[in-house]
């Protein structure tokens, strides 16, 4: 069976992509397709790339997560028309981990977060990850109650289904092509 981590792109204090997060694992537990498991990058000690004298203790254990899983879904928020620093910053410390396998891009922001997939998209082509077509943008003003309380939308479930749909596909034909 297909292993699916479900990257948690944020690590700020107040956050609300663990409730994303964990309502598309509902959704996709509810498949039965694949194994899905939430990475929090806030888990792991990933120092900034290249500083010196940070505590790099957890980079073991990122690499050993990433490397177990087929595909992804990215929770990606857009902050200041990008992606987190956080999240630029996990995707930077590894390489040959990400490696011919597939994501899905779930994302919110003021416009669903559209910049923020926009650049991840072009970095995970750099990764030799293949990205999914169809991508729920959850809007902070209709997804979240105060910016702060996720209640998406009912439409939204359909969309997270499709976009798994085609996750899973593509997951299952890039196994195939891995050492």
């Amino acid at each position: 069976m297909l292993k699916i981590g479900i990257v948690l792109g944020s690590t700020r204090d107040g956050r609300v992509s663990p409730q994303v997060g964990e309502w598309v694992k509902g959704i996709a537990d509810s498949r039965g397709d694949a194994t899905y498991e939430i990475l929090d990058i806030a888990n792991y000690k990933l120092p900034l790339l290249g500083e010196p004298g940070g505590d790099a203790s957890g980079v073991g254990d990122w690499s050993a997560s990433v490397s177990s899983c087929d595909g992804f879904v990215f929770i990606v928020q857009e902050y200041n028309h990008s992606l987190s620093g956080a999240l630029k910053n996990a995707l930077d410390f590894l390489r040959d981990e990400w490696h011919n396998k597939a994501a899905g891009i779930v994302s919110y922001g003021s416009v669903g977060g559209a910049r923020a997939a926009e650049h991840l998209r072009g970095i995970l082509g750099e990764l030799l990850v293949a990205d999914v077509r169809v991508h729920p943008a959850l809007s902070l003003f209709t997804d979240f109650e105060n910016g702060t309380v996720f209640k998406p939308k009912d439409v939204q479930n359909q969309s997270v289904n499709d976009m798994l749909d085609q996750l899973i596909s593509w997951s299952t034909a890039l196994k195939t092509i891995r050492k």
